[in-house]
């Protein structure tokens, strides 16, 4: 299944079978003004890398795989610690410092849902140094037709 991020427009499409078959570490699959799906692969031993987001709210879905969630309010302090499989929901609260690590024998596929928007529009990233890459040069931003928050700071990672 090939999903095309149209922006800010109606869309619908089984989001699970969508999830499964995603092999990338991050796809795009849907940004609207206010919220954004993306969908995940993160392979066996892999994790999605130790980060916050200070002003972005994330839900994330487990549709499969196992692993271990860790949260805290510093990445010095992660006090949450969950082990977690498919049909496991994730709440992460904007500025907790987070991480999802594969414990499992099979690639954890997930979707995540950012408010605000997070990512560019249909951005695909085959794997996490892709991902670094283009945060580090500035090539995944959110959409300017977005609402963002008035004060912008970065992403913090560990």
């Amino acid at each position: 299944m090939t999903i095309k991020d149209i922006g800010p427009e109606p869309q619908s499409f089984d989001l699970e079978q969508a999830t499964l078959e995603n092999t990338n570490y991050r796809s795009v699959a849907w940004s609207g003004k206010y919220l954004q799906l993306t969908l995940m692969s993160i392979p066996v031993g892999e994790d999605i890398g130790l980060e916050a987001h200070p002003e972005t709210d994330q839900f994330l879905r487990l549709d499969a795989g196992r692993g271990r969630v860790q949260m805290g309010s510093t990445k010095d302090r992660l006090d949450f610690d969950q082990e977690v499989e498919d049909g496991w929901a994730v709440f992460v609260p904007a500025g907790t410092w987070h991480n999802v690590t594969n414990t499992g024998d099979e690639p954890i596929q997930l979707y995540a849902v950012y408010a605000p928007v997070h990512h560019a529009p249909g951005k695909i990233h085959a794997t996490f140094a892709n991902a670094e890459s283009d945060e580090e040069s500035g090539n995944d931003e959110p959409p300017t037709w977005s609402v963002q928050p008035t004060h912008h700071p970065a992403d913090k990672h560990a």
